[in-house]
């Protein structure tokens, strides 16, 4: 099933400023993995990854930064692209948990508690891509 064969609801003003300061969030992000803030990055690569982790950080970065556009600015596939994204943050969630369970301080996450309350965060990133993109619900 496409995105044009799915009742696509409108987008609100709300949605639309939603969608663009992800989308800006995103870009920030990807470029931080890529230039000011890579060390930082790599904490949240799990030792399990069989992978580089300054390779699994600069890939991240770019996928961020490419979502990032594409929610910026492929509005009529904005559905696609915010399930895209959703699924990217799921994707990642093993990184934050394996940065609270190996107790890894970077962004200021210099705590169990902060680093915990920090996973309650990734549900919050999900929904927001969903909700501000207007991904509809499954008939």
């Amino acid at each position: 099933m496409t995105t044009r064969e799915i009742d696509v609801p409108e987008t609100t003003r709300p949605r639309t400023i939603a969608r663009y300061l992800l989308a800006a969030a995103l870009v920030f992000a990807g470029l931080g993995h890529l230039f000011w803030a890579r060390k930082a990055f790599q904490a949240q690569v799990p030792d399990w990854v069989p992978l580089d982790k300054d390779a699994v950080v600069v890939a991240s970065g770019g996928v961020e930064i490419m979502l990032g556009g594409g929610l910026a600015v492929l509005s009529r596939d904005r559905v696609r692209v915010g399930r895209i994204a959703a699924l990217f943050f799921a994707a990642v969630f093993p990184g934050n948990i394996a940065q609270w369970r190996d107790r890894r301080s970077a962004f200021g996450l210099d705590t169990d508690e902060k680093r915990l309350v920090r996973l309650f965060f990734q549900p919050v990133l999900i929904a927001w891509a969903l909700w501000s993109t207007g991904t509809p619900k499954k008939r």
